[in-house]
């Protein structure tokens, strides 16, 4: 049995026992094997160590009640990958090798599926790095894909407890850039302004839109979502916004469970009285209400700065029932292992 105490897992690397890998050369992909090797031999010349040449993805395996595990719509999380892997003249994944990797995984390591009733659950994280020997700037000779997991409690430390944030001056992405890629440079871009808003006591920063500032793009490596006064669900659209597959996932619930008008469009700085709840959602996230945004001098406060609102409350259930198999989804959403 495994010695884990689930209710504290924090967001951090553990090693697991397995862990899949399959190399792209010549123009295809091998079969792909298990490994119990958690490090990996690459050429110095590699294009994701000179070049960034590299993407990734985020997802998580559920324990249900009955004993069984469910993968949350792991289609759509190769569907992204590939697209980061177009934008970077990367090689594509097949959806069917990608899903098979990610049961692989979950299979081989299913005694570190957390326990239902815990809150934990199993994080993948799958990744395409360039390989091989090269120095020029040109897309690499040879890939790489790997899927490995761990179980993790929530990415921020309070969970559903809401949180401060501040905005950023820092731009996340350029305009017609790579923000729509979930591409590791875009990340390193974001660990200073992070720091900087971690030194201050902000849970992160939220990124406005690189070409005006005046709109919300990103909340650190979220997606922002408010809730109106009049009952609408607002999300950022943007072309340099990672497209989350947990915001569309609730834009939809928004509207087809809880009749709610669901918009992405923008969200200008300047409206923020707008909306009475305010949140932050993504993989490793889910939802973290936002108690509070630092704009310059001022301190706007949504619905409380202790307490979930009743419709991001309301919204997270629902998510998090189907997830873990407690609420019918909509149909292909759930793939049981």
């Amino acid at each position: 049995m495994v010695n884990i105490k689930w209710e504290e897992l924090g967001f951090n690397y553990i090693k697991t026992p397995f862990r899949y890998i399959s190399h792209w050369k010549d123009g295809q992909w091998d079969e792909g094997t298990l490994t119990e090797e958690n490090t990996i031999t690459i050429n110095e010349g590699s294009t994701c160590l000179h070049y960034g040449q590299e993407c990734f993805e985020g997802l998580k395996a559920y324990r249900r009640k009955d004993g069984g595990i469910n993968l949350f719509r792991p289609d759509e999380n190769s569907k992204r990958l590939n697209k980061s892997a177009e934008r970077l003249q990367m090689p594509e994944v097949p959806e069917d090798k990608f899903i098979d990797a990610i049961k692989q995984v979950v299979r081989a390591n299913q005694e570190y599926v957390p326990p239902y009733g815990t809150g934990a659950t199993l994080y993948l994280r799958p990744y395409l790095i360039g390989v091989g020997p090269n120095i020029g700037v040109s897309p690499a000779p040879e890939y790489l894909f790997s899927v490995f997991c761990m179980p993790v409690g929530p990415y921020f430390k309070g969970g559903m407890t809401p949180s401060n944030f501040i905005v950023s001056e820092y731009d996340r992405a350029a305009p017609y850039g790579t923000g729509a890629a979930k591409a590791g440079g875009n990340y390193a871009a974001s660990l200073l302004p992070g720091q900087m808003a971690h030194d201050r006591n902000f849970s992160d920063c939220i990124y406005l839109d690189p070409a005006t500032h005046k709109k919300i793009e990103e909340v650190g490596s979220a997606n922002f979502f408010g809730i109106t006064h009049d009952n609408q669900f607002i999300t950022p659209k943007s072309p340099s916004i990672l497209p989350s597959i947990t915001k569309y996932s609730l834009l939809h619930l928004a509207k087809e469970r809880f009749g709610m008008e669901a918009i992405e469009g923008d969200v200008y700085l300047e409206e923020l009285d707008k909306f009475a709840e305010a949140g932050a959602c993504g993989t490793a996230a889910v939802i973290t209400p936002i108690a509070g945004v630092q704009v310059n001098d001022d301190f706007h406060v949504f619905y409380s700065e202790t307490e979930t609102g009743p419709v991001t409350k309301k919204l997270y259930d629902e998510l998090v029932g189907i997830q873990f198999g407690d609420v019918i989804g909509p149909e292909g959403w759930i793939f049981e292992v």
